[in-house]
């Protein structure tokens, strides 16, 4: 699996906030939500997703089949759903300073400057709740810092966690819990609010920021307490409120001590529990008999019916046999007979034996051992979870039994076991003795028929908290705090002794609550004696608070420094202390820093500025405070100093000025100049602030190629915060590599150089003007600057075309019944004309008078300059007249001499019914259209004008509507695409 980039954070200084920081963290807020999803990287192959596609792209696929999902899982960029990233940033307050550092980056590779303390704690969270892509560059972010291993990775991977599938707010409102107030917020000011952001965001034609609850905070499956019990050495547990400023010392402070939230247990219930999943009749079911005996057993053991003899004998024989104790407790051995063994031990058995056998073999001796135990029962009462008879082996012990019937119930005791035989009590046995020391008593030996009586529970008191234990107990001889505190397991060094308290029940009456609070909360054997004189009763629950996460003699660094956090506080501590030399600090640090101080009693943020080179060399050495912030900022982090460079060079853009920065630095630190530069002079742009009431400009020329190329001092010049350098282009450098077209009947078709000024029968002499069967009039010359103008006044008809209402198409007076049908037909009749004007691409011809003779026309208006990029087409004298449009034989008809656009139209069977016959217009083979507005009062029709070959007759159709506006749109949509169409056969002729 390979991961997107980690993205580099730079640990920046952070700095004060800014008049428009509303609204550059508006833009920040829009641009994460439309941000890309990060690139591939092989920096990490071991973890992560590649890129999946936008949703959009897939709107339309039909669900994949589970192999296909599965592919499909594993090229989408992995991201934690927003409540599991919030989790780790509030178990780790560090990461949420770098994750702000690394927000802040970003924004400034897009060109918007913030500080990183200009972001607060409710807007970063409202954006990873927002912004998928922002989820996805955090959870790698947190995994490449150590935050996350790769199982909460594989975790969010098998549960189908997507960046690209996170719905932002809308998807997951469900879970919000809106605990999150913005008026409060620094950065709005005193009275600011979201509404203030959003008529920031109105003013820029942003879209309204509605700022979206925080989700709560679920643990990650690796942090929970179940699977990974929370280590005394691990970073403190705590509830990090939103702290209003970017301070390491305001996080820790905003962190609340929360109440432990976890359901106590029965302290020894999962002994039990845990024994009952183990399948215990093979071990205490009758059949129990038949298993072989692993344990040693004592001379003392009392042998009964069942149990099972092995008699191994050897000298004058060697033979093992195996007997079986009858119900009548005898056993039979060879050539001996029956002896009586039950009820005697293994020791007498043993001898027993081997009076009856010696006889009997010659120099035999004989040992006696139990292969197997007999099978005793006895019954197990009271509140246990299986109650009744229960068959166990002569050894078990009454813990065996308890066991064997599931241990005490909900109500059961665990302190209190009786054990009966008969009506005689024989002792009680205290469970925990076992459970918390390992003492198992050996005297109480279980007989056939005994009885375990488990009472009701007894006093039961609930520890939890700072202790090792947490649990319920059960009292049974303990009656002060401390017994029951060692019950517990004893206090962790993170208790506070001195915040204990007590839930109390006073019997069928009330709760009250007690705190054992000593006058000294320092003196421990002050707070150990009033823990030792305090007793607890039945239904107490003690909660033992822990000592605050965070350490109350720190001060913190943090900025433009090598190694920032936290510092141990000592009583005299200085700034030099921490601030010693340039070693502890980021290269180019700037002149200022601050101190932001925490003020008593209410613990308000005060800022005291510093000068870092004074502290230094020691002549600035302010005393600390615990809780100090020590800020260093960079060079380029406050009011960052910059110059511009603009024009020919290869990198042009903005530069951070650094100290003493000269022009010809800048234009090396831009690549140096490109071919095309002027190096005789250039102009620097300088601003000045007179009187702090107004700004100046001041121009001056600089002899730029001196001073780069020559390093002429005098030719340089010194910048400025703010300057801006030109360096100009060379003239007529653009002429460079100008070329003309030409194509079709000329000598020697081509493109052709020309120098500025040439004309166009400069190069048609060049091509070696016009072959014999060329046709000038119908010449075709292209522009690219008149195609773009021409493609603009086709999108704007188009336009207003189409949003032409049905007010535009009809004349007030048309109205009745029939208006509904007519608005069909302009739609018909609308739709046809669009399509055949998107269809036609543009010509970008321009319209040119010229003939045969090059130097009739040469000199003359006729004889244009031409351009870069123009293209001349010259075609084939053609033989027809071509007619289009309304006429019943669309066609081209063979050239007559002398003929009128009246002949040619009645040769096309003349104009149909639905044809405009009074716009009917001719389109010469040179682009010039004649109309029936084109000539005087007395000019003759249109139908009368004399054609040329390549002439183009065009009958419009006659336009639906009375409107004068709509039937001149319209019309001149139909002129437009008979343009378009002449244009492109003559370009083809």
């Amino acid at each position: 699996m390979t991961l997107p980039p980690t993205p580099v954070v730079i640990v920046a200084s952070v700095g004060p906030l800014r008049h428009n920081s509303k609204f550059v963290l508006g833009v920040a807020f829009l641009l994460s939500i439309v941000s890309a999803p990060p690139a591939k990287s092989q920096a990490v192959s071991d973890i992560g997703q590649a890129p999946q596609p936008r949703a959009a792209d897939n709107a339309s696929v039909q669900p994949a089949s589970p192999e296909s999902q599965a592919d499909t899982a594993q090229t989408r960029p992995l991201a934690l759903p927003a409540a599991q990233i919030l989790a780790v940033l509030d178990q780790n307050p560090d990461a949420i300073v770098e994750v702000k550092s690394l927000f802040a980056d970003a924004l400034r590779q897009k060109g918007l400057a913030t500080q990183v303390d200009s972001i607060s704690d409710e807007q970063l969270y409202s954006q990873i709740v927002a912004s998928p892509e922002l989820r996805v560059n955090i959870t790698y972010f947190l995994r490449a810092r150590g935050y996350l291993s790769d199982e909460d990775l594989r975790a969010a991977s098998n549960a189908g966690t997507s960046a690209l599938q996170g719905r932002g707010a809308g998807a997951l409102s469900g879970q919000f819990s809106p605990d999150i107030s913005y008026s409060n917020d620094p950065l709005f000011g005193a009275a600011g609010t979201a509404t203030e952001f959003n008529d920031l965001a109105g003013a820029a034609n942003l879209p309204q920021f509605r700022p979206p609850p925080r989700m709560p905070a679920e643990p990650l499956p690796a942090q929970r307490p179940a699977e990974n019990p929370h280590n005394l050495t691990d970073q403190p547990e705590g509830l990090h409120r939103p702290a209003p400023y970017n301070l390491l010392s305001l996080r820790d402070l905003y962190t609340q001590v929360p109440d432990s939230p976890e359901r106590l247990r029965r302290f020894g219930s999962e002994f039990f529990r845990n024994h009952t999943t183990i399948p215990t009749a093979n071990l205490f079911s009758p059949s129990s008999a038949s298993m072989p005996l692993d344990i040693p057993l004592g001379p003392d053991y009392v042998l009964g019916p069942g149990d099972e003899l092995n008699i191994s004998m050897w000298g004058g024989v060697s033979q093992s046999i195996n007997r079986t104790i009858d119900r009548q407790g005898r056993i039979t051995l060879p050539e001996s007979g029956e002896i009586q063994v039950a009820g005697l031990t293994l020791e007498k058995a043993q001898d027993a034996v081997s009076g009856a056998l010696q006889p009997q073999f010659r120099n035999a001796h004989v040992a006696v051992t139990v292969a197997r135990l007999r099978t005793i029962r006895i019954y197990v009462v009271g509140d246990v979870q299986r109650p009744g008879a229960c068959d166990i082996n002569s050894l078990a012990s009454p813990l065996t039994a308890l066991i064997a019937a599931g241990g005490p119930n909900a109500i059961g005791s665990l302190r209190v076991m009786r054990h009966y035989r008969n009506e005689r009590l024989i002792g009680e046995i205290d469970i925990y003795d076992f459970l918390l020391h390992g003492v198992r008593g050996i005297d109480d030996r279980l007989q056939g028929g005994d009885t375990l009586l488990v009472p009701p529970v007894g006093p039961q008191v609930a520890v939890y908290g700072a202790v090792k234990r947490p649990a319920i107990y059960e009292l049974n001889r303990e009656n002060t705090l401390t017994a029951v505190l060692d019950d517990a397991g004893g206090l962790t060094v993170a208790a506070a002794l001195g915040h204990i308290t007590v839930d109390r029940i006073v019997a069928n009456q009330h709760r009250e609550e007690i705190s054992l609070t000593s006058a000294d909360k320092e003196d421990v054997a002050a707070a150990s004696a009033a823990i030792a004189g305090f007793s607890v009763m039945d239904g107490d629950r003690v909660r033992v608070a822990a000592v605050l996460p965070y350490s109350e003699r720190a001060v913190y660094l943090q900025g433009h420094v090598a190694r920032p956090g936290k510092i141990a506080f000592r009583d005299g501590l200085r700034l030099s202390d921490v601030v010693r030399t340039y070693q502890d600090l980021l290269p180019e640090p700037a002149e200022r820093g601050e101190i932001v101080r925490l003020v008593s009693p209410d613990l308000h943020p005060e800022t005291i500025p510093f000068n870092l080179p004074d502290v230094l060399i020691g002549n600035a050495n302010l005393p600390l405070q615990p809780f100090d912030t020590i800020r260093v900022f960079g060079r380029y982090e406050q009011d960052a100093p910059t110059v511009s460079v603009q024009g020919e060079v290869l990198r042009p853009g903005t530069y951070p000025m650094f100290e003493g920065m000269t022009a010809a630095q800048l234009v090396r630190a831009a690549g140096g100049f490109k071919r095309d530069a002027l190096l005789d002079n250039a102009d620097l742009i300088s601003y000045s602030v007179n009187h702090g009431t107004e700004v100046t400009l001041d121009r001056r020329d600089l002899r730029i190629g001196a001073a780069v190329l020559k390093h002429d001092q005098d030719a340089d010049a010194p910048l400025k915060p703010g300057d801006v350098l030109t360096i100009h282009q060379l003239t007529g450098w653009d002429d460079i590599g100008a070329s003309v077209t030409i194509a079709g009947e000329v000598a020697h078709p081509g493109s052709y150089g020309f120098t500025q000024g040439e004309h166009l029968s400069d190069v048609l002499r060049r091509a070696g003007g016009f072959r014999s069967t060329a046709y000038p009039e119908g010449a075709v010359l292209t522009r690219f600057e008149v195609a773009t103008l021409e493609q603009k006044s086709r999108e704007e008809l188009i336009r207003q075309i189409e949003t032409s209402s049905a007010a535009a198409r009809l004349s007030p007076a048309a109205a009745g019944e029939h208006q509904s049908d007519t608005l069909q037909l302009i739609q018909q009749q609308q739709d046809q004309v669009l399509a055949r004007l998107k269809s036609e691409p543009v010509s970008g011809r321009l319209v040119i008078h010229i003939g045969n003779d090059v130097a009739g026309w040469a000199g003359t208006a006729a004889d244009i300059e031409v351009r870069n990029g123009d293209v001349l087409r010259i075609p084939k004298r053609p033989g027809f007249v071509l007619i289009s449009g309304q006429v019943y034989n669309a066609s081209a008809i063979t050239y007559a001499p002398g003929k009128n656009a009246s002949w040619y139209l009645e040769r096309a069977g003349g104009a149909t019914g639905i044809a405009n016959r009074k716009e009917i217009f001719v389109i010469r083979a040179n682009g010039v259209v004649v109309g029936r507005r084109s000539g005087g009062w007395f000019e003759p029709d249109v139908l009368s004008t004399r054609l040329n070959p390549g002439d183009v007759i065009v009958v419009p159709q006659k336009i639906i509507g009375t409107s004068v506006v709509w039937r001149n749109l319209l019309g001149s949509a139909q002129v437009a695409a008979s343009l378009a169409i002449a244009a492109s056969l003559a370009a083809g002729l």
